[in-house]
């Protein structure tokens, strides 16, 4: 339980790390001052290193504390929703690139509502995929003019 307690303040210190070294291979700007790309990026991530340390020192202080919330989370259905939507993040992120947006998108969250509803609620899992891929497809490429793949 500890193991747990402790596994999320870590991981996000590590990626908060990776971002603080990933933030000095930004360019160098052209044109006015050079290093004006670097600041945002360090100084977030600098911000999320505070932060994640507070965290971490917080659970520390905390472990003691048995919480009943991480047994059930353990226990119950998280885990496996955790782990599909993760499963599934990274299939849209393979597939948006060959399919493009809309099918992509339609192919996600089709999958993803069909896992959470169950096929008995079918018609509205395909009405939403539809609904929201081509909705969110029609605001950003014809009323905001970005073009999506």
């Amino acid at each position: 339980m500890k193991a747990i307690k402790l596994a999320f303040p870590i991981v996000l210190l590590i990626i908060s790390g990776i971002f603080l070294i990933a933030s000095f291979n930004v360019p160098k700007a052209n044109l006015g001052n050079p290093n004006g790309p670097l600041y945002f990026p360090i100084g977030l991530s600098v911000l999320m290193l505070i932060f994640c340390i507070g965290y971490l020192f917080q659970e520390l202080k905390n472990l003691q504390k048995e919480d009943e919330n991480i047994r059930l989370l353990i226990a119950g259905r998280t885990p496996k929703l955790i782990f599909v939507t993760v499963l599934l993040g990274i299939g849209y992120a393979f597939i948006f690139e060959q399919t493009g947006f809309l099918i992509a998108t339609i192919l996600f969250l089709g999958a993803l509502l069909f896992f959470l509803n169950g096929v008995k609620k079918w018609k509205a899992n395909i009405i939403v995929s539809l609904c929201f891929s081509f909705i969110t497809w029609y605001a950003f490429s014809e009323l905001l003019g970005v073009s999506l793949p």
